[in-house]
């Protein structure tokens, strides 16, 4: 394999020098033909056979060596300005086809390099980058994936086990098959919040816009958890503007209703107070969820729209940290905006900004 290479080298050096030595004997040849023809006739001058044989020797001499030098010349132009960006660039594609991406392409700044190559280079190591970050963010997606299906599973598990216990009571039948129950809804809700996320990260779901009232959608979706905040006795307070239409993608959005309500619930402890306001200010709607929860740090509340981050490391409070990762991605595909103000120990609000009409 190595001498074929090198064959090729010497055969391509050989083609070049070729081209080289035609062009420069037929520049020659016709600037000598010229010179001569114009001495003959301006001076009078008559040339021999001999005279013309020695300086046609000479002159085939000459070309001979200048085109070799000429080719050398270009032979190493090339090899320092072409040929070696292009090796660099070339192994280091081969790296990130191996699943290497650390790997960054250093081009040496000479008079003879192209620019364009350097353009290249930059342009490979943004994408190397850009590769390296998504890599990152699959292994991170995976094991977060892995470890929050192993709690449910391992729940469902050891009940299914108890369950099989000789001499179980009525009552302790019942409570494993609760929890069973609800570590299956718990894998089913992560389940179902992967596949919408991974539509969503993907583009194959696209808003479709339609009139509706965002008014009645809030109280639908604040109706939903009537028996959560029944049972943990939640104040419930509302301020929402009537006949508010808006043009949106109403089930994308109830999406975000629902998971910002959830979480409003599941952080507020017993007793406590949940809010809605909604108004309408010039061609925008502010939608604003309050609660008397467990707040927020300024730490946390960097990063709660990522993926699987759950501020209750205790996993106290169930939840698998792809909730607000899913508002996120809704209010990005539908041109809204999101903002959350908290203070620890007083409790949160999320304001969501909409356009009231189609901003297209």
């Amino acid at each position: 394999m190595k001498k074929k290479n090198t064959f090729k080298k010497v055969l391509k050096f050989v083609h070049g020098y070729l081209l080289f030595f035609l062009l420069i004997a037929f520049v020659i040849t016709c600037s000598m033909m010229l010179f001569l023809s114009v001495m003959m006739k301006t001076m009078g001058i008559t040339f021999t056979s001999e005279n013309l044989g020695a300086a046609a020797k000479l002159t085939f001499g000459n070309v001979v060596f200048l085109s070799l030098i000429i080719s050398l010349i270009d032979y190493i132009r090339r090899k320092i300005s072409v040929e070696r960006p292009v090796k660099q660039i070339v192994e280091a594609a081969q790296k990130i086809t191996q699943g290497d991406f650390s790997v960054r392409i250093k081009l040496r700044k000479n008079i003879y390099a192209s620019e364009r190559f350097h353009e290249i280079a930059d342009c490979f190591n943004k994408m190397a980058q850009e590769l390296s970050g998504t890599e990152t963010l699959r292994t991170d997606f995976v094991a977060n994936v892995s470890h929050e299906l192993k709690t449910p599973l391992a729940v469902m598990q050891n009940y299914a086990t108890l369950l099989r216990s000789p001499g179980l009571s009525e009552e302790k039948r019942i409570e494993y098959s609760k929890e069973i129950g609800a570590a299956s809804r718990r894998l089913a809700d992560l389940i179902s919040n992967i596949l919408k996320l991974n539509k969503l990260e993907n583009q194959q779901i696209f808003p479709k816009n339609i009139s509706f009232d965002l008014g009645e959608q809030l109280r639908e979706s604040l109706l939903s958890f009537e028996e959560i905040w029944e049972k943990k006795n939640i104040e419930i307070e509302t301020d929402i503007e009537e006949g508010l239409m808006m043009c949106g993608d109403a089930e994308m959005l109830s999406l975000v209703w629902n998971n910002l309500f959830s979480n409003a619930f599941k952080f507020t402890d017993n007793g406590g107070k949940v809010s809605v306001c909604v108004k309408s200010e010039g061609e925008y709607a502010f939608v604003r969820i309050t609660d008397s929860g467990c707040g927020i740090s300024n730490e946390v509340g960097a990063h709660i729209f990522d993926k699987f981050y759950q501020a209750d490391t205790s996993h106290s409070v169930q939840g698998n940290g792809l909730g607000l990762a899913l508002v996120k991605r809704v209010i990005d595909i539908t041109k809204s905006d999101i903002s959350v103000e908290s203070e620890l120990g007083k409790g949160s609000t999320f304001t969501v900004k909409l356009h009231v009409k189609d901003n297209g």
